[in-house]
C-alpha cells in the first residue's frame, strides 16, 4: 500500500497542484475584472494564452513523469525539458509587454487622428479611451498569468521529489541527487 501511495498517488496529487493553483488564481480575480478581461481579449491575448496553455499542459505531463519513483531514483529524462519550458515562461511577460505597447500605440494613434477645432480642446469620450486601451491591459494580464502558472510545474517537481523521497525512507541532497 505504501509503495502504491508513493509511486502512484503522490505523483498524481502533486501534478494537480499547478492546475489547482491556476484555477485559484483565476477565481481570486474579482468578477468585474475577470468579465472585463474576457470581454476585451485581443489576438495578442489569444497568442499568449494559446502558447502558455500548451506549454503548461506539456509541463504537467512531464511533471508526472519526473515524479515517478523507479525504486532507486526518479525518472530524470523530463528534467531538461521541464527546465527549458520553465525558462520559456520568462517570455510571456515580454509578449504581454509587446501587446501593451501595441494597445497604447493604437489608443494614441486613434485619439491623435481626431479633428481639432482651431483654438479649442479636443473632446474625447472616456468610454472610448477605455475601449481602445483595453487590449493593452489584457495583454499584460495574459502575460503575467501565463508566466506565473508556467513556473509552477518545475517547482512542484523539486518539492514533490523531496517529499516522496522523505516518505520513501531516503534523504534529499542539497544538489538535487537522490540518496537512498
Amino acid at each position: 500500500m505504501r509503495r502504491f501511495l508513493i509511486q502512484g498517488i503522490l505523483p498524481f496529487l502533486f501534478c494537480l497542484v499547478p492546475l489547482l493553483a491556476a484555477t485559484l488564481i483565476g477565481l481570486a480575480v474579482p468578477g468585474q475584472a475577470r468579465d472585463f478581461y474576457l470581454k476585451n481579449l485581443s489576438s495578442m491575448d489569444a497568442l499568449i494564452l494559446g502558447l502558455g496553455a500548451a506549454t503548461f499542459a506539456v509541463q504537467v505531463v512531464l511533471c508526472w513523469r519526473a515524479l515517478q519513483w523507479r525504486g532507486t531514483d526518479f525518472d530524470q529524462r523530463p528534467d531538461r525539458w521541464l527546465t527549458n519550458l520553465a525558462q520559456a515562461a520568462e517570455w510571456f511577460p515580454l509578449l504581454g509587454l509587446i501587446g501593451t505597447v501595441a494597445g497604447i500605440l493604437v489608443t494614441f494613434g486613434t485619439l491623435g487622428d481626431r479633428p481639432r477645432t482651431p483654438g479649442g480642446p479636443t473632446s474625447v469620450d472616456p468610454g472610448e479611451i477605455i475601449r481602445l486601451y483595453a487590449p493593452a491591459i489584457t495583454a499584460t494580464g495574459s502575460g503575467l498569468f501565463m508566466s506565473l502558472i508556467n513556473i509552477l510545474p518545475s517547482w512542484v517537481v523539486l518539492l514533490g521529489r523531496d517529499i516522496i523521497l522523505t516518505l520513501g525512507g531516503g534523504e534529499p541532497s542539497s544538489s538535487g541527487e537522490v540518496r537512498p
